[in-house]
């Protein structure tokens, strides 16, 4: 590829922001160099691009998508939805097991691997998900190869729920593995359903769907899988935090000392029950958007430390499948191409400074699944990067949305920002407002030490 050089932008890494200039050797970042560009350097390039005014981020990394495939691909699949994620900065993804056939089976996850090898800019891993009868199967999974075991306690969509308490002990016990958990109790879903339908009907409105997909069912259940993981010493990364009570399961010290791990998504930091008014099924998901009051403690537990990563659970659905009453609208939306764009939008604000972003969105997941050489700026680290003009407003339409499902819950809206151009490994795959190339992202890998072993 020879060398590119991104000159001098606004870095924006390890806490710190500087103008420099990033020297991209092939794959890899080869220098950062701190002030002007020297001329010598330049000479050097075979492509200069110049960031002079824009911020130059590393990679986002998306630790919670559905990008369909196989099975559902009349709404989403990895080639379109991994186009939409570089589009907006999000160079690498980890995609969810409830897909037709589900990702139980190493056959299944290895379709999926060699699927995305075949059609993603994006670098990707897959998660195999437990069952109450796949046991021997996690077991033999090479953690190095995989991002981690996904499962559903206390809610599922089909028969991935694992509700045989055995199961969910060994699995917490012995999988030497980050343990990823979707948390909401079933049997207060059902109790809640039953005691509004009872005395409205079946045809509620969205706004009965935080009521009925409570805070009182995603503690039980998120508080259930932390005795779970304090009990065994698991990793356990609690998916999707919606509530204020649910930060009582979190604590703040440094990501690399902790055994429990909070993510929050993108809407449930811009949304609250309030927006349903406006936005009706458009911001229905699972977990409910809730209060304003859980929206603001959500944000600031990811000021203090207690809430560790940034994601989408992107989770694209026909806008046809998200008509009806709130009993039968799909829960879910797109919302990968934009979720950088969401947190820049919140910065610009003053809800937290562009480092924590940083942070939140491209060092923590690197930190947390133990990622080989991405979510930061440093030489030898693969080259993911993102140039973003912080001056050039965007506006979503039905025309620049690039996921299949071809709506977004942010449509009409205008961003303060817009994502420049993307890079993935070194080859641009993105750049002013078209994908480019016809690059292939690269599987990710993951360290898993001998102690990891020895204490599961």
């Amino acid at each position: 590829m020879g060398k590119t050089i991104i000159k001098n932008g606004t870095i924006v890494n390890d806490g710190e922001q500087f103008v420099g200039s990033i020297v991209i050797d092939g794959e890899c970042i080869e220098s950062i160099i701190r002030g002007e560009l020297p001329e010598a350097e330049a000479c050097t390039a075979q492509r200069i691009v110049d960031a002079t005014g824009k911020w130059v981020l590393p990679g986002a990394i998306d630790d919670q998508v559905h990008f369909r495939e196989p099975g559902l691909t009349h709404k989403a699949e990895i080639a379109t939805e991994s186009v939409a994620a570089v589009a907006g900065g999000v160079t690498s993804f980890m995609d969810m097991p409830n897909t037709l056939p589900q990702t139980t089976t190493l056959e299944a996850l290895e379709w999926k691997y060699e699927r995305a090898a075949q059609v993603s800019p994006a670098n990707y891993s897959f998660y195999i998900g437990a069952t109450n009868d796949n046991f021997e199967v996690l077991r033999q999974t090479d953690f190095t190869q995989v991002c981690g075991v996904k499962i559903f306690m206390g809610s599922s969509t089909g028969n991935m729920l694992v509700d045989n308490e055995q199961t969910l002990r060994r699995i917490f016990a012995e999988i030497p593995a980050l343990i990823a958990v979707h948390c909401e109790e079933e049997s207060i879903i059902q109790a809640n359903k039953k005691y509004y339908t009872e005395r409205f009907g079946n045809d509620l409105p969205i706004f009965f769907h935080p009521l009925i997909r409570s805070a009182e069912a995603c503690y039980a259940s998120s508080s259930r899988a932390a005795e779970l993981a304090s009990q065994y010493g698991t990793r356990l990364h609690l998916l999707h935090l919606s509530t204020a009570r649910e930060m009582s399961l979190l604590d703040t010290a440094p990501l690399a000392q902790k055994r429990i791990t909070g993510e929050v998504c993108v809407h449930h930091l811009w949304f609250d029950d309030n927006d349903y008014a406006q936005y009706g099924n458009r911001i229905k998901w699972n977990p409910a958007v809730k209060t304003c009051g859980d929206r603001k403690a959500l944000l600031e537990a990811l000021r203090s430390g207690k809430l560790d990563v940034v994601a989408t659970d992107h989770a694209p659905h026909l806008w046809s499948e998200k008509q009806g009453s709130c009993l039968k609208a799909a829960s879910g939306g797109p919302l990968v191409q934009h979720s950088l764009q969401v947190m820049l939008e919140l910065a610009q604000r003053g809800e937290f400074p562009l480092e924590l972003l940083v942070e939140k969105m491209c060092h923590a997941p690197a930190l947390l699944y133990r990622i080989d050489r991405r979510g930061y700026l440093r030489p030898g680290y693969y080259a993911d990067v993102v140039v973003v003009d912080p001056h050039k407003p965007y506006t979503v339409t039905r025309d620049n949305i690039l996921s299949k499902c071809g709506w977004s819950p942010f449509e009409g809206h205008t961003f303060p920002a817009t994502i420049e151009r993307t890079f993935v490994n070194g080859n641009e795959v993105f750049a002013e407002g078209k994908p480019v190339g016809t690059s292939r992202g690269k599987r990710l890998t993951f360290h898993h030490t001998e102690a990891d072993r020895a204490t599961r």
